[in-house]
C-alpha cells in the first residue's frame, strides 16, 4: 500500500549540522554523519541533505561530504546545494544519491530540469520551490540563495513550468514558516498542490506529529518534510534527534488517533 513519506531534512552550514528560522540565525545541532546513524536506527523514510552555503557562495557541492553520507545512509537520500549543471547531477547519483535537488539552479536555468531528467531520470530530479511572502500585499514569491534573492516568480506558475520541464518531485518550502514550529502554510500547499500533478513534499513550520498529520488526513498520499520536528525536543528546543516510532507512523497514515 502507498503511504506518505515522512522525511527529515538537515542543512549543512560550514560542514555542521544547523537548523534555522526564516532561514536565518543558523543554530548549530550536532554531525551530520551522526544525525544520519542516528535516523538510520529509526529507520526513517528518506532522508534530504540540504548544503545552505554551496549556491549562495558560488561553490562546487561537497563531494567528500555527500559520499560520506550516501556511504553511511540506509535509507533514500536527496542532496541539494550548489548544483547547476548535468555534470554534477551525474557525479552526485554515481556517489549512491537516489535524487537531487535543485532551487536556484532551476530558476536560473530552468533547461536544466530537462537536460538532468534525459541523463539520470527524472525520478532523481527535484526542485525545491522556497516561497516567502513579500511586498506591501504580502504576495507569495519564489526566492532564493537562503531567500536572499527575490526572483519576481509567482509559484504556481514557476511550479507548473517545473513539471513542463520534467521533474519528477518538487519540495514546496515556506520560508515565513521555517523554525516556527506552528504549522504548515496550507494555504500555499493547496494552490500548488492544484496546479501540478507531480509527487509533492512540503517542508517549513511542522512543530508536532499533529502538523503530519493534518496534512496526510487533507490529501493522502503526500511527502511532509521537517527539520526543527526532528531535531529539537520539548518547548525549550533542547537538541534531540527523533522520529516517530512505527506505531505513531501506523497512527499518522492510516489515521487513527495520535496518543499525545
Amino acid at each position: 500500500m502507498l503511504r506518505p513519506r515522512i522525511t527529515p531534512c538537515l542543512l549543512v552550514h560550514k560542514g555542521g549540522l544547523v537548523k534555522t528560522v526564516g532561514f536565518d540565525n543558523p543554530k548549530y545541532v550536532g554531525d551530520p554523519l551522526n544525525a544520519v546513524r542516528i535516523f538510520n536506527d529509526k529507520e526513517v523514510d528518506e532522508l534530504m541533505v540540504i548544503d545552505i552555503d554551496a549556491s549562495r557562495h558560488n561553490r562546487e557541492p561537497d563531494y567528500k561530504l555527500i559520499a560520506n553520507l550516501a556511504l553511511e545512509c540506509r535509507m533514500p537520500l536527496c542532496y541539494g546545494g550548489g548544483v547547476k549543471n548535468v555534470e554534477q547531477f551525474e557525479r552526485i547519483i554515481g556517489l549512491g544519491v537516489e535524487k537531487v535537488a535543485i532551487a536556484s539552479g532551476a530558476v536560473d536555468n530552468p533547461e536544466l530540469i530537462s537536460y538532468a531528467a534525459e541523463r539520470v531520470g527524472s525520478q532523481s530530479v527535484v526542485v525545491v520551490i522556497d516561497v516567502k511572502k513579500t511586498g506591501l500585499f504580502r504576495k507569495p514569491e519564489v526566492v532564493t540563495l537562503n531567500a536572499s534573492h527575490r526572483t519576481g516568480l509567482d509559484p504556481i506558475v514557476f511550479a507548473k513550468r517545473v513539471q513542463e520541464m520534467g521533474a519528477g518531485e518538487i519540495v514546496l518550502n515556506s520560508v515565513d514558516h521555517d523554525g516556527q514550529m506552528k504549522g504548515y502554510d496550507t494555504e500555499l500547499i493547496e494552490l500548488v498542490r492544484n496546479a501540478t500533478t507531480l509527487p509533492l513534499t512540503v517542508l517549513g513550520g511542522a512543530g508536532s506529529l499533529s502538523d503530519l498529520r493534518e496534512l496526510i488526513l487533507r490529501y493522502g498520499i503526500i511527502g511532509v518534510a521537517a527539520g526543527s520536528l526532528f531535531v529539537f525536543k520539548g518547548k525549550y528546543r533542547a537538541v534531540l534527534i527523533n522520529y516517530p516510532t512505527r506505531s505513531e507512523k501506523d497512527a499518522l497514515c492510516l489515521l487513527e488517533p495520535l496518543s499525545q
